[in-house]
């Protein structure tokens, strides 16, 4: 399927440095004034002695969640390196600060981008950031987040991630109740991600289809300001008092979530706590589910999405016009296939996926659950592998 659409702007290189250069006089002060964009980060992928080719933004929304900055932004940093030696590359993450990102991103047109891979904090004020990038003559990919407007999307199905998410939790909790006495309704706690964020409603969309029609009650719900482990532990803690004894399962929309959620059920004394879910694929989730603490996570590969992103902004650095997997609202998007991953998955996508190594899994704290698994031990199935990530090829 081709990747135009009807917003598509198609605008050379030079027509776009010449566009450029009319706005550079102005938004040079306003990239002084912040001193550089690059949030702490890389502001280089130019490659010493490569003819210059361009430059590529990259904008990540914050860094709460541990797979922007531990995977996605040197994935994508070292992929633009390999595949474009002579782009230059900057990098901001706005720390959840939708007025930062937007100054971020002025500050990269004004230092000359012509494409921006844009992670938003808020896609509503994220349109300022398009409309800026078009008046340029810039492209946006919108990154993870979906964005009207944007000449290119890359990520996951959201909803099908909430559908997996709820489909394992109505799973957790069918085979906590056999052999039970108790017959009544299980209930749950739905502690979906930020309102303010699609992704986030995407997910609790696809959760409900998944509960849709079970023989299970919805306690209470709540959109965690900022996707915060610390206010989904306290939320979390006031339903566990308001609902003593009735909390069977704990749908968390990511596994930042679930850990805040996971703290609250063991503080109040639960043991099992109850089953719970996650998404990102995150080491400290691993080992959670390991030790039994949390059900199961929704891997994504986020080095793939940094990788596809990363050859996307090359391409159409160069004026490469990309085929899309789907259009989305007008939008050519690449969508990439998430997995769900429960303790017996985790030694063949985890451990053979050189996602982490049994090394990095299985410290101290986690050896004997590491052991139960057979990922350590003398029923190890295969010799630890170390992990294997862009960044560090």
């Amino acid at each position: 399927m081709s990747a135009g659409h009807p917003r598509r702007r198609t605008v050379s290189a030079p027509q776009r440095a010449s566009t450029r250069r009319r706005w550079v006089a102005a938004g040079l002060a306003a990239a002084l004034l912040l001193g550089g964009c690059t949030g702490g980060g890389v502001d280089d992928g130019g490659g010493a002695g490569a003819a210059p080719e361009g430059t590529i933004g990259l904008l990540l929304p914050e860094a709460q969640t541990a797979r922007y900055e531990a995977s996605d932004r040197p994935t994508f940093v070292s992929v633009t390196d390999r595949r474009c030696p002579g782009c230059t590359v900057l990098y901001a993450n706005a720390g959840q600060d939708a007025a930062a990102q937007l100054q971020q991103a002025e500050s990269m047109l004004a230092q000359g981008a012509d494409v921006l891979v844009l992670g938003a904090v808020d896609t509503v004020a994220a349109a300022g950031i398009i409309a800026q990038a078009e008046r340029l003559g810039a492209q946006v990919i919108a990154y993870d987040r979906f964005l009207d407007g944007a000449d290119y999307y890359v990520s996951y199905d959201y909803e099908f991630i909430g559908f997996l998410l709820g489909s394992a939790l109505v799973g957790g909790i069918a085979d906590r109740a056999e052999g039970r006495a108790d017959d009544g309704r299980p209930g749950v706690l739905l502690v979906h991600g930020s309102a303010t964020e699609p992704n986030a409603l995407a997910i609790a969309a696809g959760t409900r289809r998944a509960l849709e029609g079970e023989d299970i009650d919805v306690l209470a719900e709540y959109y965690t300001p900022d996707w915060s482990p610390d206010k989904a532990t306290e939320w979390t803690e006031a339903m566990l008092t308001r609902y003593p004894g009735q909390v069977d399962g704990i749908l968390a929309a990511n596994d930042g979530v679930a850990g805040g959620a996971i703290a609250a059920a063991k503080a109040a004394g639960l043991d099992p706590v109850p089953v719970t879910t996650g998404q990102d694929g995150e080491l400290a989730a691993v080992q959670r589910i390991l030790a039994g603490d949390q059900y199961m996570t929704v891997y994504k590969a986020t080095d793939q999405q940094a990788r596809t992103a990363a050859e996307l902004a090359v391409r159409v650095l160069r004026g490469e016009d990309p085929r899309a997997t789907a259009v989305i609202d007008g939008v050519p998007t690449q969508l990439l296939a998430p997995r769900a991953v429960g303790a017996a998955d985790v030694e063949h996508v985890i451990v053979d996926g050189r996602v982490y190594s049994t090394d990095e899994i299985c410290v101290p704290a986690y050896e004997a659950a590491c052991e139960h698994a057979g990922l350590i031990g003398p029923d190890a199935s295969a010799v630890p592998k170390p992990p294997v990530r862009e960044a560090a090829r």
